[in-house]
């Protein structure tokens, strides 16, 4: 509180004169009018934290939604999946094709399309159908030695090419407008692996002329 210099009269705030004696009041004496206080500007800290929280929470919820989603597809193909096992030949029926494997050696020439060495134990053999393409492997082992065996699929497949590898380890790959047969052949111990693998599709090697 500011009093008049001249008459001792109460001053109120701001005033330039003297209610009571008119005297000038000196600016230094004047009692400022009270301006009221900016409110504060919120902490830009707390909105970049609330958007960090909404993105979080968005990308919690998409991957709640992706893992339901994921898991009721999975469910689906399995409930249309079929598995058969029988003697040791496992065949698995799915939406998207069907996967099979045999120990029958028969079997496995057959499903081939090509011959198998004389003699050769199969060891394993596999079909997969997807698509309009179909897959057949087949892995055998034979007492002979590998040129012996190479010689043999060579005389099937006089126009393939054959790549040699430290002299004991053959690739034999043939193709033509619908298969491509690799036969890979190389030394196991005393025994000679034969692995042999023919991709059948229409088409296969781009021919797009009618049959």
């Amino acid at each position: 509180m500011a009093f008049c210099n001249s008459c001792g009269g109460t001053l109120e705030a701001g005033a330039r004169f003297c209610p009571k004696c008119g005297a000038a009041i000196p600016m230094a004496a004047a009692i400022p009018a009270t301006v009221p206080a900016a409110p504060a500007a919120p902490p830009q800290g707390s909105s970049a934290l609330k958007v960090i929280l909404i993105l979080v929470g968005g990308i919690v919820v998409l991957g709640i939604l992706g893992i339901g989603t994921l898991t009721f597809v999975i469910r689906r193909i399995a409930h249309r999946s079929h598995i058969d096992n029988t003697n040791g030949n496992v065949k698995v029926e799915t939406p998207f094709g069907t996967v099979q494997s045999t120990n029958n050696p028969d079997e496995a020439a057959r499903n081939l399309g090509i011959d198998s060495y004389p003699g050769a134990r199969v060891l394993t053999g596999n079909t997969a159908t997807i698509g309009g393409m179909h897959t057949v492997t087949a892995e055998f082992e034979s007492d002979d030695p590998p040129e012996k065996v190479m010689a043999f699929y060579t005389s099937r497949f006089p126009s393939a090419n054959v790549a040699t590898k430290d002299q004991n380890r053959y690739t034999i790959v043939s193709t033509d407008k619908k298969n491509l047969i690799t036969i890979n052949i190389e030394p196991q111990g005393s025994k000679t692996r034969i692995k042999v693998a023919n991709v059948s599709g229409k088409n296969l090697a781009g021919d797009t002329s009618s049959d």
